[in-house]
């Protein structure tokens, strides 16, 4: 029995000193001025697309190729926030308007969302 546990113990440290490592919210220091873009995301877009932006069974994650700059800009994001979208990359169905969400709120939130993707290495 206990070399049975010293080969479990053996074998759970080599997996985890293989396993990459994870970045999570604590991992990234966002600036103070990004801090009212971050608790507005995180009131209003975390419960769908994840507080780290990597989405949940009811969204997409925003740290995905798809949602760069180059591919959807700043506009994209203020009218889908504002005036909903269809669904066209993923399948979770359309989205909706941002009850409570208001164009000086996205002044606020997408600079924390952009830096948030650059931090991530999504551009």
């Amino acid at each position: 029995m206990k070399s049975l546990n010293v080969r479990i113990l053996v074998l759970l440290m080599l997996t985890s000193a293989y396993a990459a490592p994870a970045i999570s919210a604590e991992d990234i220091e966002i600036p103070f001025n990004l801090a009212k873009g971050q608790v507005l995301y995180e009131k209003y877009c975390s419960s769908c697309h994840g507080l780290q932006l990597n989405g949940s069974d009811q969204g997409p994650p925003l740290v995905h190729p798809f949602y760069k700059p180059s591919h959807h800009g700043d506009k994209s994001f203020y009218r889908a926030v504002l005036q909903g979208v269809k669904q066209h990359h993923w399948n979770f169905g359309d989205m909706p308007p941002v009850a409570g969400m208001t164009p000086k709120k996205m002044d606020s939130l997408l600079p924390y969302l952009r830096y948030y993707q650059q931090q991530k290495k999504l551009f």
